[in-house]
């Protein structure tokens, strides 16, 4: 790896060189980059992305989740993330920031780099050639740093988790399943990194292998690609298959879904269009960004406009069936372990979403075992009471710290 970064710079030396003096930083100086890229020599730019595939073989090996570089905050260091813990590898040396510019907008096609001057950000999806003619998949993401380029990419696991191994309650498989349930809004939340999609994945093979369907998953980007087994699995990436969230979703409606999944609940307008589709009378799953049931039922109704918030509140109301908001917690053996929160849809929790009571609903879920419910406090007690998170972690990740400290000093 040492001397491929050497025959990087090597290579790359001769566009930084002659760089214009005048050239300001900032992205005009990264349009002129890319432009330089586009005319260096085919051999030259396949060893350039060689190296960057190198470095994610070196990823696997290292069962690392995320790879970053580029830019400022990455001190020229490649940066694993393995066990929740991200870290550089200095053992490979430094790359300059114009080098690491140059390497990773050499990964991207023309109109992807076009959308990344416009945007200062591109999403896209990355797929690592492996033996015998596999593929592993990252979600990778290009954004700026201080007028620089900075890269981000995850890697998708390899083997989808079984769903069975995630303890969930028959009545919150049973809102998973199209075989039992032919509508509803199931939502999986979490913060970045805390496995919401492994866990949407798990849920949609779930459906893949029992229900004879159609599900339709609308992402930006794609990160795992579901072979069809029982079930046909369409796969539409924003950006590329079709232009936005809204419009996949209402292209979707005229090819006979059953099930719709939505990569990510991300703005207000991807926030109606869901709701709408749920209301349809289809089966819907998707993620968001917040950390407890009451937060992502909250985040949803202050995400829209004041005059449609009595509508937004009776719908979802109406349509949602289950959150399973997650966080991954370093466990006692130093491996990643996940700890969640479980909201199952019934007549206490439709009436507290109603009537602008979200503030009841967690002692229904603290109460609410019996329906497969449960909270974050609870589901981190069972975990540091079989040894397999320590008291500190369970504590820092609490999204309730009182709550937390008392149910382990006076419940069983």
């Amino acid at each position: 790896m040492l001397e491929s970064f050497q025959k990087v710079k090597d290579i790359l030396a001769p566009i930084i060189d002659n760089i214009p003096e005048d050239l300001l930083f900032d992205i005009s100086r990264c349009k002129y980059l890319y432009s330089q890229i586009q005319k260096m020599d085919i051999e030259d730019r396949q060893f350039l992305n060689k190296t960057v595939e190198d470095l994610l073989y070196y990823m696997e090996e290292l069962d690392a989740s995320d790879i970053d570089m580029g830019s400022h905050g990455s001190k020229g260091f490649i940066w694993y993330r393995v066990q929740g813990k991200k870290r550089p590898e200095e053992q490979f040396g430094k790359l300059t920031y114009d080098e690491t510019d140059l390497l990773i907008m050499n990964l991207l096609e023309e109109k992807q780099a076009k959308q990344f001057f416009n945007d200062r950000s591109l999403d896209f999806s990355f797929i690592l050639e492996r033996s015998g003619g596999q593929q592993r998949r990252l979600r990778a993401t290009v954004y700026m740093d201080l007028n620089h380029v900075a890269l981000n990419m995850r890697m998708v696991p390899a083997k989808i988790r079984p769903l069975s191994s995630y303890r969930f309650h028959k009545n919150i498989i049973n809102s998973f399943s199209l075989k039992r349930t032919k509508r509803g809004l199931i939502l999986v939340t979490g913060i970045t990194g805390a496995g919401k999609s492994t866990t949407l994945d798990a849920i949609v093979d779930y459906n893949n292998k029992i229900s004879n369907s159609h599900i339709t998953i609308i992402a930006d980007p794609i990160e795992r690609v579901h072979n069809s087994q029982r079930a046909i699995v369409r796969h539409r990436e924003v950006g590329s298959d079709v232009l936005s969230f809204r419009e996949g979703a209402v292209q979707a409606l005229r090819q006979d879904p059953d099930i719709i999944v939505i990569g990510e609940m991300r703005d207000p307008e991807t926030i109606m269009t869901t709701l709408e589709l749920t209301d349809s009378g289809h089966k819907v799953f998707s993620t968001l960004h917040t950390s407890s049931a009451i937060e992502t039922i909250d985040r949803i109704i202050d995400e829209v406009p004041d005059e449609a918030k009595d509508q937004v509140k009776a719908r979802l109301a109406d349509v949602l069936e289950v959150i399973v908001s997650q966080k991954l917690i370093k466990g006692t053996d130093g491996k990643l372990i996940l700890a969640k929160e479980v909201l199952y849809m019934n007549s206490a929790v439709s009436a507290a979403i109603k009537n602008e009571n979200t503030h009841e609903i967690y002692a229904i879920l603290r109460q609410g075992s019996k329906h497969g419910m449960h909270t974050l406090e609870q589901d981190l007690k069972r975990l540091y009471r079989a040894n397999k998170i320590s008291f500190e972690d369970a504590i820092s990740n609490a999204n309730m710290k009182k709550e937390f400290k008392d149910i382990v000093k006076y419940s069983l």
